[in-house]
């Protein structure tokens, strides 16, 4: 793609015939900002006012032909517009993405934050552990948040360790994470009874549920990163089992669950004995997002 300088006038006539496309189609008009500040680093609120004059030229990183070519393979073949610009926007940085991996969602950025509420200073500066780390999202957050801590984040895609360790260069952090590849804990065997934190964005969608998903979602992203078996609980109850070997005594347990599915991991929490201080917490619309809770 060719850096352009268009007019304002062109500019805006283009938003204009992209949100209404969007708005036919069901697509979140906020998707059309999103992706016209990647290609002119403008900034939201002069979209959002229209401040630019009609007159006045602006640098554009592709062409508005190749722009609405972009937007109509968006709207035609549902594919996420974060997979048609291969990066996303996560916490405070900016990640690589493919169709290898899941693309991160907003309400997961909380995840750190909770690592870094529910831990003390001596556990920041200890082994913390992200299974299922996909893009790499969460273990680079862990990071750039625990500079003192040593980071491993495994996956069982190489394919996604690829993305994962792409954006740990491209962050700087590549030297402060160990990628391991394998299924949640078995290539780390040398870490039992030794980790501080662990947290796991696992799959959790029944399987009956995924066709029912929007297709963005279904025919685009790895079903490997969101099939949770039969009842959703398949990945989260082997976590539940065999973490417990691996953390130290108080070490954090935290994932991410589906609203509804709180109750059913509290309980099965209990019912391993391994673990108290259980606690749910709810991301920013008010539903269940994470289960947190201590190694006893």
């Amino acid at each position: 793609m060719n850096s352009s300088v268009t007019s304002g006038k062109y500019f805006w006539a283009w938003r204009k015939w992209a949100v209404e496309l969007a708005i036919s189609q069901h697509i979140n008009v906020y998707e059309i900002d999103w992706l016209l500040q990647r290609v002119t680093n403008l900034e939201p609120l002069t979209l959002r006012l229209e401040s630019i004059g009609d007159d006045e030229l602006l640098n554009i990183s592709i062409s508005l032909d190749e722009l609405s070519a972009l937007w109509l393979t968006r709207v035609n073949t549902r594919k996420p517009v974060q997979y048609l610009l291969g990066i996303t926007t996560w916490r405070d940085f900016d990640l690589v993405v493919s169709p290898a991996v899941l693309i991160p969602r907003p309400e997961t950025e909380s995840t750190i934050d909770i690592a870094l509420a529910n831990s003390s200073r001596l556990q920041q500066q200890g082994i913390w552990v992200d299974l299922g780390t996909g893009s790499g999202a969460v273990a680079i957050g862990l990071a750039r948040s625990l500079p003192d801590a040593a980071i491993y984040a495994v996956d069982c895609s190489l394919a996604a360790l690829e993305v994962a360790r792409m954006n740990a260069v491209r962050l700087g952090v590549i030297d402060r994470i160990s990628f391991h590849q394998g299924n949640w804990w078995s290539p780390l065997d040398e870490l039992r009874g030794k980790v501080s934190g662990m947290l796991s964005n696992p799959p959790y969608i029944p399987s009956k549920d995924i066709l029912g998903l929007e297709l963005e979602v279904r025919a685009h992203e790895p079903h490997l990163a969101l099939d949770g078996g039969i009842d959703g609980l398949q990945a989260i109850e082997t976590l539940i089992e065999t973490s417990a070997e691996y953390l130290e005594s108080d070490g954090l347990w935290a994932i991410e669950i589906m609203a509804g599915q709180s109750k059913m991991v509290v309980d099965r929490l209990v019912a391993q004995g391994s673990y108290d201080r259980i606690q749910v917490i709810e991301d920013l619309a008010g539903f269940d997002r994470f289960v947190v809770c201590k190694r006893i």
